[in-house]
């Protein structure tokens, strides 16, 4: 079963940044060693238009809607400026949205180490 597109957007394997940052927010999670098992080879598609930031979660699913948040966490980006973090999964249980905001709303810059 082919994979569905997000937004028409091309697709990638998360970076190690992100892939750290997913991994920190998992922790200690119910199910998480489910998602983990297939986080090397999730396929993402960002949705910011600039800089690092917020991305969705290819699905095998067509119809795949927001569910709950599985974990949150925030850090100060490189301009001192505070980064608030989401990670949210589907109806499913499925990995579904990571969303990265910055509260003066400019682009993130980057994703520390976690």
């Amino acid at each position: 079963m082919p994979m569905q597109m997000t937004f028409g957007m091309s697709q990638r394997l998360l970076n190690l940044p992100e892939l750290g940052l997913v991994m920190y927010l998992l922790r200690d999670k119910a199910g998480a060693e489910r998602l983990l098992a297939h986080l090397p080879a999730a396929r993402v598609a960002d949705i910011t238009p600039h800089g690092v930031g917020s991305l969705r979660f290819v699905g095998e699913v067509a119809e795949r809607r927001l569910g709950d948040i599985i974990g949150r966490t925030q850090f100060l980006d490189e301009d001192g400026v505070p980064v608030f973090v989401a990670l949210y999964l589907d109806t499913a249980d499925e990995l579904y949205e990571l969303d990265c905001w910055k509260t003066d709303d400019s682009p993130v810059r980057r994703i520390p180490a976690f």
